[in-house]
């Protein structure tokens, strides 16, 4: 009973957390409070304020306690190359991609700034919406140079696009330009995504090159405002 306590008590306080009834930004109870109110050790209340903190429930401000999370939204990592796969997976949510639209196109004067390409260079285009524990929350416009994606299917994309450059192309992906920004909701969005009552929208611009320095993948990655927090990890250099 001792060794599975401290889940217990992560358990209610998630239920709490998740329920409302626990709102964000409201600090817990203390570590002597929450002792006495499940009549355990320090050692079993720390072990599960520990494992809320690691899954992202509560932050522990050192000399201050711990303050509730915005569970309602998805940690999006500004730094890093990460699928959408892989971001759910991490979040163990359920997740699922719609394929709106799949086609071989000729770039228009736009996409061939965009892309570094001329309207002789033939790219895949593929509108996705990516969906998160039953929601629709982002909608995915990639564009990829044949150049260096020569085959692509729609059933590769339902799944993870990444997945299968790097592990059936043997493609390597090496770093991304990002471009961040508010942009008005447009009708694409709300015909693709559950927008409620959203008239803005972030956008986040992907400019993808391989590792010898090569463009192949342009993206527009639309997120709903109310799912997401934007969140990076950074270092002051001396």
């Amino acid at each position: 009973m001792y060794e599975n306590k401290y889940l217990s008590i992560y358990e209610e306080l998630v239920e709490k957390i998740q329920s409302g009834q626990l709102k964000p930004s409201t600090k817990l109870p203390s570590e002597n409070e929450l002792v006495k109110e499940y009549a355990t050790s320090r050692e079993t209340v720390r072990k599960a304020l520990t494992m809320l903190s690691q899954n992202g429930y509560i932050q522990k401000i050192r000399g201050k306690g711990s303050y509730v999370l915005d569970v309602s939204k998805y940690d999006f990592p500004i730094s890093g190359l990460v699928s959408f796969k892989e971001l759910a997976q991490k979040m163990g949510k359920p997740w699922g991609t719609i394929v709106n639209e799949f086609a071989l196109i000729s770039p228009d004067s736009q996409l061939q700034k965009q892309l570094n390409v001329t309207e002789k260079d033939p790219v895949w285009k593929v509108i996705r919406t990516r969906v998160m524990d039953g929601e629709k929350i982002i909608l995915d416009k990639d564009f990829f140079n044949k150049k260096y994606v020569p085959i692509l299917t729609k059933e590769i994309c339902e799944g993870s696009i990444y997945e299968y450059l790097e592990q059936d192309l043997g493609l390597k992906i090496s770093f991304a330009k990002k471009e961040f920004f508010v942009d008005e909701t447009t009708a694409e969005d709300r015909m693709f995504l559950d927008l409620k009552d959203d008239k803005h929208i972030v956008v986040v611009k992907n400019y993808v090159y391989l590792d010898n320095a090569n463009l192949f993948q342009y993206t527009e990655s639309r997120h709903r405002l109310d799912k997401f927090r934007f969140v990076d990890f950074a270092r002051r250099g001396h």
